[in-house]
């Protein structure tokens, strides 16, 4: 049985609204975002950034001629939405509004103020199960009397000091390529946060690390983990490779990693969307602990842990 109910403060982020069903928990910001706050056991550890003090604000004045005088942009953490291919200041859309919900039978959905100036409107709806998974729907609606080609972008903002497990295309492609790795121009390819494999790419986070990493993969499985401790956040999503069209040249997840987190991030289909009409990205978030010890550096020990993953 699902129990939802509002919470008067978390940490400072104000008023959040409580998702559970004894054995998992997420937590949404109902005063700002509204962002995935928390997601984790009951009573167990946060998988989601919420160290709000380590996010800046972002503004300028061609910030503030675009989305009105004395705006801003606040990173948060936690999970939110946001629209692909990245642009500025169009991306970073000011949430730092009241957040409407309605509470449903197995969770809530969740509306934003909004977004005028970009022409779309946001809802966030999260449906939890009986074990530990739960879905996590992005909707987005054109709201502007204009078609708009743009991909949804769920990104998880998440905690420090894990490990990220990404598993490469291993299909058979014969004389042509199988995956697809898109490489930001600040990415030293040579960090030794990365481990290559032949099945798996892994990557650390690390909280001494004074330089970004940023990498997306066009993921044909759609799924990617993040081991943290004993326990493990496996992130699904459905995928359309290699026929559908992806944003930063052809990738459907990407990974941005600092030294105050490592965002996991899905992206859906980028297609035109037609005024009044909706696109929606689901994701799928589960919970486990560790099946196994596991050398992050080893390929082979790699697919062990994941083959003992449910």
């Amino acid at each position: 049985m699902v129990n939802v109910k509002e919470v008067a403060s978390y940490k400072d982020y104000g008023r959040v609204l409580s998702i559970t069903n004894g054995k998992i928990e997420a937590m949404v910001t109902l005063d700002v975002g509204p962002r995935i706050i928390f997601f984790g056991y009951v009573g167990g550890q946060n998988f989601m950034n919420d160290n709000r003090a380590c996010f800046g604000t972002k503004t300028d004045e061609d910030y503030q001629n675009y989305f009105g005088k004395d705006t801003f942009f606040e990173n948060l953490g936690g999970h939110r939405i946001w629209l692909s291919p990245e642009s500025y200041p169009e991306t970073y859309n000011p949430d730092n509004y009241e957040v409407k919900y309605e509470i449903t039978a197995d969770g809530a959905v969740f509306t934003p103020k909004a977004e005028t100036a970009n022409g779309v409107q946001k809802y966030l709806v999260i449906k939890m199960y009986d074990d530990c998974k739960m879905d996590v729907t992005m909707k987005v609606t054109n709201i502007s009397g204009e078609e708009k080609e743009f991909s949804i972008w769920g990104l998880s903002v998440s905690a420090t000091g894990g490990t990220a497990i990404i598993p490469m295309n291993t299909n058979d492609t014969g004389l042509l390529s199988n995956r697809v790795i898109a490489v930001w121009p600040y990415t030293d390819l040579s960090d030794d946060r990365i481990f290559y494999g032949k099945r798996f790419i892994t990557l650390r986070q690390d909280k001494t690390a004074a330089t970004p990493v940023k990498l997306g993969f066009d993921i044909n499985g759609g799924k990617v983990h993040y081991l943290l401790g004993d326990e493990v956040f496996t992130k699904a999503y459905e995928t359309l490779h290699p026929t559908a069209k992806y944003p930063d040249g052809g990738v459907s997840f990407e990974t941005y990693n600092c030294g105050n987190f490592i965002e996991l991030e899905s992206l859906g289909e980028l297609k035109v969307v037609k005024p009044n009409e909706t696109s929606v990205l689901t994701e799928t978030w589960t919970l486990e602990k560790k099946p196994c010890d596991v050398d992050l550096r080893d390929d082979e020990s790699v697919g062990n842990f994941c083959e003992k993953l449910k």
